[in-house]
């Protein structure tokens, strides 16, 4: 039985709307298997479940690095499935991505690194010859502060350690000014005193903009300390979706499986 989370205000138009998403690499194998979710709230919402379940397909379907088969997803009225060309363009460039493997450019630097968020906002000859306003430029600055990299931003983006590279990341999906955060898997290869300082950042960026970021995270207890709403994947689908304070062992069990691994 799929848990829901409380009832919304049906005036509250959602930040997000994904509407009977499926997705299939083969024919007939299907990973996203029907699944709908609003988001009306700011905050964290986490995203949990077992490897291999979807997690990250559903992430790349919303930001379109991957088509969908079928389904809606519904962002700033528009359809993304549907939309193509200038229009996805436009649609992606609000749809800020922070991802497992940090997805630097190694050679820029740190500074560098946190402007391309801007490029979608440019021209195609201004991005290719990196012409940034310096209103972008004071802005990246600011960030790069804010994640407490002011000292790095000369430095070359391979030269930083994980936690670092991760907190660039961030920085350069906020400097896009969007309307919704992705995260996947943003915590998975860090220690876990760097781990909790990377979730700090998203849950403030997520207050201050007053925007949803969407996590998908294998720490339980980490979801349950800065999520106000988890949704649990299992198997392609939503076994969950609610408070944290309302996720339970046997709710765990159906996400996972089993119960060897619980303590």
């Amino acid at each position: 039985m799929i848990m829901t989370s409380a009832q919304v205000n049906i005036e509250t138009a959602p930040f997000l709307e994904i509407k009977g998403l499926e997705k299939a690499y083969t024919p007939g194998n299907l990973i996203l298997k029907g699944i709908d979710i609003s988001i009306v709230e700011s905050g964290i919402v986490a995203i949990i479940g077992p490897s291999g379940t979807g997690k990250s397909t559903l992430l790349r379907c919303i930001n379109r690095l991957i088509d969908p088969t079928a389904g809606q997803i519904i962002f700033d009225n528009m359809d993304l499935c549907k939309a193509r060309g200038q229009q996805l363009r436009k649609l992606r460039r609000q749809v800020g991505m922070v991802f497992q493997e940090y997805n630097l450019v190694e050679r820029l630097t740190v500074i560098e690194n946190v402007l391309t968020g801007r490029l979608g906002y440019m021209s195609s000859l201004a991005a290719w010859r990196r012409k940034f306003s310096q209103q972008d430029i004071n802005t990246a600055f600011e960030l790069l502060d804010a994640v407490g990299l002011t000292e790095h931003a000369k430095k070359r983006a391979d030269s930083l350690s994980g936690g670092q590279r991760q907190r660039v990341g961030i920085a350069r999906a906020v400097m896009q000014n969007p309307r919704i955060l992705l995260a996947d898997e943003p915590t998975s290869s860090l220690d876990p005193k760097t781990a909790v300082e990377i979730m700090e950042l998203l849950e403030r960026f997520a207050q201050q903009k007053n925007i949803p970021a969407l996590v998908n995270i294998h720490d339980v207890s980490l979801a349950s300390r800065f999520a106000k709403r988890i949704i649990g994947m299992s198997d392609g689908k939503i076994v969950y979706d609610g408070s944290p304070d309302g996720i339970t062992d046997d709710h765990l069990k159906q996400i996972y499986g089993g119960e060897s691994w619980l303590v």
